[in-house]
């Protein structure tokens, strides 16, 4: 990063800072971190990727379909198993979509990193047009994977193009970018949240990592903005939205636009092994203890850690 893209940084991420402090700021500015859309303008000369996905995916599909139609199989029972056929065929023609967009993106990564930062949007500006062509690249196998019925068929596609994410973790119809971003474990988004790890912002591109810890949950209908942090055990809630780099710290609540501390987090154990009931007709609380499913390798870590307690 050269000097004056340094000081550009600086400036942006200043005037987001000022958007935490408790007193009120009447700049119209800082509402473009929430408001900008994650790209400014759209090239048709990108769509001319989705020719050679489409292309062999449906040449993979086409040859087990002639396959099938040339086998020695009665025509009675090709015509039973038709419909799970085409079931197949469909499943097929999506995880080759996703499998002939992933080398294209190898291809396009040795001839441009990925990197974060912020950078001119600039009309021939190298690493705005190659993010350009990455996010559509990427676009139409998420959007055919995620319009399959099976709900956490997503992780697999995520997983693909090189997010950090396990299947305890859930995005339940939330948006969210395919690159610079990792999910702890057990981490939920909430429907119809928006996380970027990158922005258009005015003329210029910002690229940070989104990063999520252990237990972290976010509330519908969020926006989180490139460069959040949420801390183990944070909650961020409903409609809220965060800021660029904001910093989500652990075992707290967080609300409002843009979001601020509320609460402490209470119901954030330590101990995963209690689950605490409440008897509402009774007005009584119960707590029992269960057994947590943890792999032998990494029990000292648990009782290292209640040790330290």
């Amino acid at each position: 990063m050269t000097e004056e893209e340094e000081k550009e940084e600086q400036k942006i991420v200043k005037e987001t800072d000022e958007t935490n402090d408790e007193t009120e700021d009447d700049s119209d500015f800082v509402i473009d971190f929430t408001t900008s859309s994650a790209i400014n303008r759209v090239s048709l000369k990108f769509l001319v990727v989705y020719v050679p996905i489409f292309w062999f995916s449906g040449l993979v599909v086409a040859t087990l379909w002639y396959g099938y139609t040339v086998s020695t199989v009665p025509w009675i029972i090709k015509l039973l198993f038709l419909p799970l056929l085409l079931l197949f065929f469909s499943f097929l023609f999506i995880f080759s979509c996703l499998f002939f967009s992933k080398l294209l993106l190898i291809f396009i990564n040795l001839i441009h990193l990925p990197k974060e930062g912020i950078f001119r949007t600039d009309k021939g500006a190298t690493d705005f047009e190659f993010w350009r062509l990455r996010t559509e690249i990427k676009k139409i196998a998420l959007w055919l994977i995620r319009n399959w019925p099976l709900p956490w068929i997503d992780v697999i596609a995520f997983r693909w193009f090189g997010i950090k994410m396990d299947f305890s973790s859930h995005l339940n119809d939330a948006w969210c970018d395919a690159e610079f971003i990792s999910f702890g474990k057990n981490v939920t988004i909430g429907q119809g949240a928006v996380i970027m790890s990158s922005m258009v912002v005015g003329n210029y591109l910002i690229i940070k990592t989104v990063r999520f810890d252990d237990y972290s949950l976010v509330g519908g209908q969020c926006t989180i903005a490139p460069g959040t942090h949420f801390g183990e055990d944070t909650v961020l809630g409903a409609v809220s939205v965060t800021t660029l780099n904001q910093k989500l710290e652990d075992g707290w609540i967080y609300t409002g636009i843009p979001a601020r501390k509320l609460k402490l987090n209470k119901y954030a154990e330590m101990r995963r092994d209690i689950i605490r009931k409440v008897d509402v007709d009774e007005e009584e609380k119960v707590e029992t203890e269960h057994e947590v499913n943890i792999d032998e390798d990494k029990k000292h870590l648990i009782k290292k850690k209640r040790n330290s307690d």
